[in-house]
């Protein structure tokens, strides 16, 4: 079933188009997600603290389509943020079907003093927020007996590295909680698919655009677009765990058999 289709067949089972919620929705993977679900008439709510690109993505998503567009400008590296984006849907009336929980950040720096900030608001975006949006959205799809959700985790999940500790480990922590949860809400008709994505072309590496493209030309990096596309159909299906990637393959494996001074080494010239 393409994706189209199985708009076609929602709108006929439950009677209304989805809503769908895309957390960091104003760039990158997250404006994909939007891009692609417009396209095929989800009504959307889009979240992100890119207050500017925010507005800019939705007035630009709201021509030519007959589905809502919402926006809501908020961070979500703080503990009561899922609570305040539950109530902001609540007071709005809206249901959500579709949960992408996408907003994420990345640093590639030794643990500090200096960058514990960073540090800790990294791991509410990847771990205390998803999770309880998750919990909070979840209970209603539940009730209802159907929805979707779908975690961006990443392939940094199996690679302990140093320059990425708190990276790799709430990604790790976020790909672990979403393999459970699918079972827990299976029974409830809600599915929960965790996508595990190699290198992507996105800003969030902050790489040089010469690098990307490169990566993208020999097939090392894929695009949003081809990435969004899959993770889509696995959502649909309701599929546990997309790895997307042929990196995703065999990146993993060589580094776990890299010997430990070799990683040593390699660290400390490029730290």
């Amino acid at each position: 079933m393409n994706i189209q289709k199985w708009l076609n067949r929602f709108q006929e089972a439950y009677g209304h188009r989805p809503w769908a919620l895309v957390t960091g929705g104003s760039s990158g993977m997250g404006l994909e997600y939007a891009c692609q679900l417009s396209e095929i008439g989800c009504n959307l709510l889009l979240v992100s603290n890119q207050e500017e690109e925010l507005r800019c993505v939705t007035e630009k998503l709201k021509q030519g389509r007959d589905a809502q567009v919402l926006s809501h400008y908020q961070n979500l590296a703080t503990e009561t943020a899922a609570e305040e984006l539950v109530g902001f849907c609540r007071a709005k009336g809206l249901q959500i079907d579709i949960l992408i929980n996408n907003a994420g950040m990345f640093f590639f720096e030794e643990l500090s003093k200096e960058n514990e900030s960073k540090a800790l608001a990294m791991m509410r975006l990847h771990i205390f927020t998803p999770t309880r949006l998750c919990v909070l959205f979840g209970e209603d799809m539940k009730k209802r007996g159907y929805g979707y959700i779908l975690n961006m985790s990443s392939m940094a999940a199996k690679l302990p590295c140093p320059g990425i500790a708190i990276y790799s480990a709430s990604k790790a922590y976020l790909k672990s909680f979403s393999k459970s949860l699918y079972f827990e809400m299976r029974p409830y008709g809600v599915g929960v698919t965790t996508v595990c994505p190699a290198a992507i072309a996105t800003p969030l590496y902050k790489m040089k655009p010469c690098l990307l493209k490169l990566g993208v030309k020999v097939g090392l990096i894929g695009t949003p677009q081809w990435l969004v596309r899959k993770a889509l159909k696995g959502m649909i299906r309701k599929k546990r765990v997309l790895k997307p990637g042929l990196m995703n393959l065999y990146l993993p494996p060589l580094i776990a058999v890299l010997p430990k001074g070799l990683v040593n080494r390699i660290w400390q010239k490029y730290k």
